[in-house]
């Protein structure tokens, strides 16, 4: 007897953010269990019809409260998770980026709860999109 295996695609779009050798990461809430404390980028889901630069603008604004300036495309990251019952198809567009000074807040009762800036030498528990952009930020 064969089993159906859900087939999942999510978009997401992250801004790769240094200022001062550091990159700003946000940190993963209990709404991630499976990730819950870690550190990721900015950025999160693209929305129907919604251009994944304006997707960086939109999630760095609510994760960190600060304004971002998008530049050009950095990398494209495709992979695919296999669970049982499910197989996700992510695919994560990252983009350089800015932002304009201001004051820093953390999102609250989302994905992240906080936002902070890292040295290389410094980095926290990443997962893995963290990692990629870490590597183009810092080659």
């Amino acid at each position: 007897m064969n089993q159906r295996i859900e087939q999942v695609t999510r978009i997401a779009a992250y801004g790769v953010i240094v200022h001062e050798f550091r990159i700003l990461l946000c940190r993963l809430s209990a709404k991630v269990p499976q990730a819950e404390g870690r550190w990721t980028l900015p950025g999160g889901g693209v929305e129907f019809g919604e251009h994944p630069e304006a997707t960086v603008v939109r999630e760095v604004d609510e994760e960190t409260g600060l304004t971002a300036n998008v530049g050009r495309l950095a990398h494209v990251d495709s992979r695919i998770i296999r669970d049982p019952g499910v197989h996700r198809h992510n695919i994560r567009i990252l983009y350089y980026a800015s932002v304009t000074d201001g004051p820093m807040q953390g999102e609250t009762d989302g994905t992240t709860d906080a936002a902070a800036w890292f040295h290389r030498s410094e980095l926290p528990d990443l997962v893995s999109i963290s990692q990629i952009g870490v590597d183009l930020a810092f080659p």
